[in-house]
């Protein structure tokens, strides 16, 4: 694909918040190789942020929970005329919607190269319950037709994801990148000392029953029957589009138990991170690699999360952290001890991890193997650097 100008790229995130936190420092990267960088995403009063940046900020009409028929129509019809209207050179989509609708436009539109996000496989393959089930096989369809776009390609952050859509004949092998994660700031999320006095055990996400938050609080209760001093934080707000969000009253709740203490939505990760002696994520479902973990590794602290796809990518057992059943309070219990009865133990995983985040999942890292995606669709030398 020859260029003469400067190439227009489109990033398309159901939400403004999500581009922020995990694909800003590609945009970035973009605009700084000569890219015209325009970003469009749900619209949850971030824009002026996005803005701030310098960058073009879309407001997409999105739902991010349900699936009313008019609504989906009329996100594929704003998607496509936008397309028509910005006539981009590339087009990269980020969450499922944005990957399913975005695609389907870029079809109807014509001319422009796809590159499509793929960070776990959401809600209807990973979720059991019968709505879930009678969603897959039309599901199957839309990725079929969204990610078989003849100039794209697709973006798996772990192996398990990619070998599972390429098995189901979802894409093609050759039309696939893997790429882990979405990159930490390793200068913003730098090592500390441990701090004095009781320990914290920390789970940062998105307060939701799929990310285990209920076996969470089981293990705190396990471990506060003998150590009533050990604190087990909980920090993050529930996701009210997401149909797994845990209710104010049941978190609230717990906190008058002092099982745990809630300390809800933080914007200060890095010094939220600082102040925790072991990082747990017991997460019930596969994701792409959870960007708390990646956050933890670079911060230098030990992880306990659980054995499934994404978390497996950045924990190494015995080396880094500690990997255990999902679903188990107990489980988890057991080894959030190894852990709080081992200074040395938690200090030599620590620095392990902080090694593997700098070596491996720097946003650097990243954001230089998406660029070459980039450059491989548009033309090698249709972006500097």
């Amino acid at each position: 694909m020859a260029l003469h100008h400067s190439p227009r790229i489109l990033l398309v995130v159901n939400q403004d918040w999500g581009f922020l936190s995990h694909r800003l420092p590609l945009a970035r990267a973009a605009r700084d190789a000569g890219a015209d960088v325009v970003i469009v995403a749900g619209d949850s009063g971030q824009g002026a942020a996005i803005r701030a940046e310098g960058f073009d900020f879309i407001p997409l009409s999105i739902s991010r929970k349900g699936l009313n028929p008019l609504g989906e129509l009329r996100t594929l019809r704003f998607l496509r005329r936008t397309y028509e209207r910005l006539q981009p050179d590339l087009v990269h989509h980020v969450t499922i919607k944005p990957v399913l609708y975005g695609s389907i436009a870029a079809r109807l539109v014509g001319r422009m190269v796809v590159v499509n996000a793929v960070s776990g496989l959401g809600y209807a393959f990973t979720s059991r319950d019968a709505r879930a089930r009678a969603l897959r096989p039309l599901l199957k369809i839309l990725y079929r037709l969204a990610l078989g776009h003849p100039r794209s390609r697709t973006i798996f952050q772990n192996p398990d994801d990619l070998s599972d859509l390429v098995g189901m004949g979802l894409v093609r092998k050759g039309q696939t990148v893997l790429i882990r994660g979405s990159g930490v700031d390793c200068a913003r999320f730098h090592p500390t000392p441990e701090p004095k006095g009781p320990p914290i055990v920390l789970l940062a996400s998105r307060m939701l029953w799929d990310k285990g938050v209920k076996e969470f609080v089981e293990a705190a209760r396990i471990i506060r029957v003998h150590d009533g001093a050990v604190r087990f934080v909980l920090v993050g707000d529930p996701d009210l589009g997401n149909p797994s969000a845990i209710p104010v009253a049941q978190l609230e709740a717990w906190s008058r138990e002092r099982a745990v203490e809630w300390w809800g939505q933080r914007d200060d990760m890095p010094a939220v991170l600082s102040q925790a002696s072991v990082i747990v994520l017991p997460t019930m479902y596969g994701e792409g690699v959870p960007k708390v973990l990646l956050e933890a590794a670079a911060s230098r602290r030990p992880i306990v999360a659980t054995d499934v796809r994404g978390c497996r990518e950045i924990v190494r057992p015995g080396i880094n952290g500690m990997l255990v059943a999902p679903g188990s309070g107990t489980a988890l219990a057991k080894a959030i001890r190894v852990l709080l009865a081992s200074p040395d133990l938690r200090a030599r995983f620590g620095c392990a991890g902080r090694e593997i985040a700098l070596a491996e999942f720097a946003d650097e890292t990243v954001v230089a193997q998406t660029l070459d995606v980039y450059r491989e669709l548009l033309g090698a030398h249709a972006l500097s650097g």
